[in-house]
């Protein structure tokens, strides 16, 4: 019983910054594993970067690493996810998830754990 709703997304330069967020509504965020993951057109949804509940434990996508920072608020009910130095392959609907399940580390890069999903929004970048 989580709700996930995604903003931020937008068209960026190479080599700029975007930030996503992900407002949940639902008592259980605070408990919840969150994930990011993307799809371009034609292509399989990848991971990009989860956290665990009380943010203490993060995972990313090696080809974001560096670049892509994921944090949380509880408070606010948000995950944010922070793009920097974007690449015209970062180009994809990303999309924000919740796992009522404890962080799992490595486990919680499979899609297939996350029982929450939100819409999407579209993150271009641009030449």
């Amino acid at each position: 019983q989580v709700q996930l709703v995604e903003s931020g997304g937008g068209l960026v330069q190479a080599g700029g910054s975007l930030r996503l967020s992900c407002a949940a509504s639902g008592r259980a965020f605070s408990s919840c594993t969150m994930g990011w993951f993307r799809q371009a057109p034609g292509k399989e949804r990848e991971f990009v970067a989860s956290i665990s509940e009380s943010s203490t434990g993060t995972t990313y996508a090696d080809s974001v690493k560096g670049r892509f920072t994921v944090s949380r608020d509880n408070a606010k009910n948000t995950v944010y996810l922070q793009m920097s130095s974007l690449k015209l392959e970062d180009t994809a609907v990303y999309y924000c998830a919740a796992d009522e399940r404890p962080y799992g580390g490595s486990w919680h890069r499979s899609a297939r754990l996350y029982d929450y999903w939100g819409q999407g929004t579209q993150v271009t970048v641009s030449s």
